[in-house]
């Protein structure tokens, strides 16, 4: 099994411990705001004749019975709940118990794109986190980059974060775990591949974000050792139109950086 297998594998396994370290320990049906394309199927203990399934219209409103239209858009289940509640003690029933469950979620949703297995629009379920996001993206693809950008709208405003995904999934940093909103686009990058061929155990592309030529040389399983002292080649070129590295290095100073 090649070293880059081996990173891989255990990068993988962190995120997967990560992942599930991170799943809400509270309820989020009680947090979740509803919206327009939301199913909420709604009882009240005791009368049986009340329970309904309704979809929230586009202006935020659903019909009760005895009650009519109600407006609960963009209000949290549990005051959802509580308005319900009210408006049935006021006249029609004796201390109602109104219960409410969310059978569908559609008015909530994120952007994934870049380097994951299957980008696209993410329907988000509650409260979401960023990792939480990731998984219902297929997770991230070999080759994905150091860095994850997420923008979005904030009274109006643009905003834009950047997560360091090396320091939440490899370093297990969860403060970088941060909840996911509505509207919000994430970005994950590509990272940078270098070549090494040559005489060394394992030639192949590997991932070489600000590693130095040392590095490279050990992910590559090291020199063959056919050659007693070793000259090679360093060629770089970036994507994203970052200067290019091009240089012929010998075992005396291979201990600069890629950039």
């Amino acid at each position: 099994m090649s070293k880059k297998l081996c990173v891989l594998q255990a990068s993988l396994c962190m995120f997967a411990i990560l992942l599930f370290c991170s799943v809400p320990t509270l309820g989020f049906a009680d947090d979740y705001i509803v919206g327009p394309g939301d199913v909420l199927s709604i009882t009240v203990y005791g009368h049986d004749d009340l329970k309904t399934t309704v979809r929230i219209t586009n202006n935020g409103y659903i019909v009760m019975p005895l009650i009519g239209q109600v407006k609960v858009g963009d209000m949290r289940t549990s005051a959802v709940a509580d308005k319900l509640t009210a408006l049935l003690a006021d006249g029609y029933i004796v201390d109602p118990q109104v219960n409410i469950f969310l059978e569908e979620f559609r008015s909530k949703k994120a952007v994934v794109l870049g380097h994951v297995n299957k980008p696209g629009l993410v329907e988000l379920r509650g409260q979401m986190t960023f990792l939480e996001l990731l998984s219902q993206s297929g997770g991230m693809k070999e080759g994905a980059g150091k860095t994850a950008t997420i923008k979005r709208t904030v009274d109006g405003k643009r905003k834009v974060i950047v997560i360091d995904l090396k320091s939440l999934i490899e370093g297990g940093d969860l403060s970088k775990n941060i909840p996911i909103l509505d509207g919000d686009a994430v970005y994950v990058s590509k990272g940078g591949t270098c070549y090494v061929t040559g005489e060394v155990d394992d030639p192949d592309a590997y991932p070489c974000d600000n590693v130095t030529v040392l590095k490279m040389i050990a992910l590559a399983g090291g020199f063959t050792g056919k050659r007693p002292n070793p000259v090679f080649g360093l060629f770089g070129w970036s994507m994203a139109r970052k200067p290019c590295l091009k240089m012929w290095i010998s075992t005396a100073t291979c201990s600069r950086t890629i950039l």
